[in-house]
């Protein structure tokens, strides 16, 4: 009988949901998580989406035929040269975002890893209602003839949420407009808390496991 590959699974926990563990300021915790949709001819497509749960904004939104946590780091690795690094991520503990290669990665740049409780999507909600959010207004509408096509529709989809889509939350303002003015004051070392800043919990005050 063929031996069967066992992967070890990262616990999680719900300390780490995101309505105990909250954002602070831009860059303080981004989360990531992969979503699925199709071409026409039935061919598998992956979405690996990224949001700052702080300002709303999702840097980037990668898709493929296929994502493995090479890829991940790939994506993350350009983000935080454009963006900066973030201080903790936030995931479920699928496979790609448990991979010992990813989790070292992201250790190496002091980025502490939050994993939500298994089964437990609702601890991860700023990904998830902006994964559905996706789904509805263009993965369940649009029909994909090609992998191009897709990043095209989907990248524009991206920018308008970013820059056109007031949040209540945000005080009606867009997820860009929002982090433009979270600018930290002049001061050259400024410090997380001249950030602008959200009526939020100072939780976050341990990395993640």
């Amino acid at each position: 009988m063929p031996y069967r590959r066992k992967f070890k699974k990262a616990k999680g926990s719900s300390d780490n949901s995101c309505a105990v563990k909250k954002a602070e300021y831009p860059n303080h915790v981004w989360t990531y998580d992969f979503i699925s949709d199709q071409t026409e001819d039935g061919r598998k497509l992956k979405l690996f989406t990224v949001l700052d749960e702080f300002t709303c904004e999702s840097p980037a939104i990668e898709l493929d035929r296929s994502m493995r946590a090479r890829d991940v780091i790939a994506v993350l690795e350009y983000l935080f040269m454009v963006c900066g690094v973030p201080k903790f991520i936030r995931s479920d503990n699928g496979p790609e975002f448990i991979a010992d290669n990813i989790k070292k990665w992201l250790e190496q740049k002091r980025v502490g890893t939050l994993y939500i409780e298994p089964g437990s999507p609702w601890e991860n909600g700023y990904i998830e209602f902006f994964n559905g959010r996706l789904r509805d207004e263009i993965l369940d509408r649009e029909v994909f003839y090609s992998v191009k096509e897709a990043k095209v529709i989907v990248e524009d989809w991206r920018l308008e949420y970013n820059n056109h889509r007031p949040h209540s939350g945000l005080g009606y303002m867009t997820p860009a407009a929002f982090a433009a003015d979270c600018i930290p004051s002049a001061s050259p070392t400024a410090q997380p808390q001249e950030y602008r800043t959200r009526n939020v919990d100072n939780s976050l005050n341990k990395t993640g496991t």
